[in-house]
């Protein structure tokens, strides 16, 4: 694959914000989102908005963020360092949501600004247990996918959020075209959860014209922060400058080699790994 350009030494790279959750376990969340912007060759910037209790077999508590703080990362690394895309994560709950959506837009992120925004809309991790509040499915819908460039939710995702469940491609089409409905500029249904098929075929749209991402399906139970790694490969491409459909075949064929270099961990689902870059 083509990687993104590498900055000589001594010269400031290209920067991204992760605005997300900690993972205990080191295999997605803001981990995962640091190693994957170091490894495409840009800085990472992080908003820190929840602190999980995890590890490989599953989600066991977290701790959020007061509101205020998160906001505060966010407005004082892009009035200092400045950033070229950002990305969000774990964002717990309503108020959290609020308060980004809030400083995103104060500081020009988003899509009515001039930084891209990603929206990975965690709302629980891949054990089915729960990394946003219920209730704040409304702000998910209703205040943060309208600033985002681009939304990346898996099938579970979306089937709380539109109350679609993706079987096919009719269901994959009708899902894409509800989540551009809620406000956002790009939408992405991922197949990575479509098992049934011996594809990963990813669906993005624009609101008049699909486009169609496909990848041979890696055999491996070892997928623990694909979501956060493909999102936040896209975030890098559209950091240095790519449109978003260029940034998504970059971070499909990113995500797919870090699927086949995944790793057995502890009792439970290893990680994705982004590692594969350096051999």
């Amino acid at each position: 694959m083509k990687f993104l350009p590498l900055t000589p030494n001594g010269a400031t790279p290209v920067r991204a914000l992760t605005i997300a959750g900690t993972d205990s376990g080191g295999g997605a969340g803001i981990q995962a989102d640091s190693r994957t912007m170091a490894l495409c060759g840009v800085h990472a910037c992080v908003a820190v908005a929840a602190v999980t209790v995890q590890n490989t077999v599953g989600v066991s508590g977290f701790h959020e963020i007061p509101p205020s703080v998160v906001a505060d990362q966010i407005r004082v690394v892009a009035s200092d360092i400045g950033v070229s895309a950002a990305k969000t994560g774990m964002l717990a709950s309503t108020q959290i949501i609020e308060a980004v959506t809030a400083v995103c837009t104060e500081v020009g992120i988003g899509r009515n600004g001039s930084i891209p925004l990603v929206v990975d809309p965690v709302c629980a991790s891949m054990h089915g247990d729960p990394l946003l509040h219920e209730e704040a499915l409304g702000a998910v819908r209703n205040t943060l996918f309208p600033i985002a460039t681009l939304v990346t939710p898996n099938l579970d995702e979306i089937r709380l959020i539109t109350g679609i469940d993706v079987v096919d491609d009719a269901t994959a089409h009708a899902a894409a075209e509800a989540l551009h409905s809620l406000g956002a500029q790009w939408s992405l249904v991922k197949g990575g959860h479509l098992r049934t098929s011996d594809k990963s075929t990813d669906i993005l749209f624009d609101g008049d014209k699909f486009l169609e991402f496909s990848s041979p399906r890696i055999d491996t139970g070892n997928d623990h922060g694909g979501g956060d790694t493909l999102a936040a490969a896209i975030a890098c491409a559209l950091a240095n400058g790519y449109s978003v459909p260029d940034a998504v075949a970059f971070g499909k064929e990113w995500v797919t080699a870090c699927l086949a270099a995944s790793y057995d961990l502890g009792a439970g689902h290893g990680p994705v790994s982004p590692l594969w870059r350096l051999h």
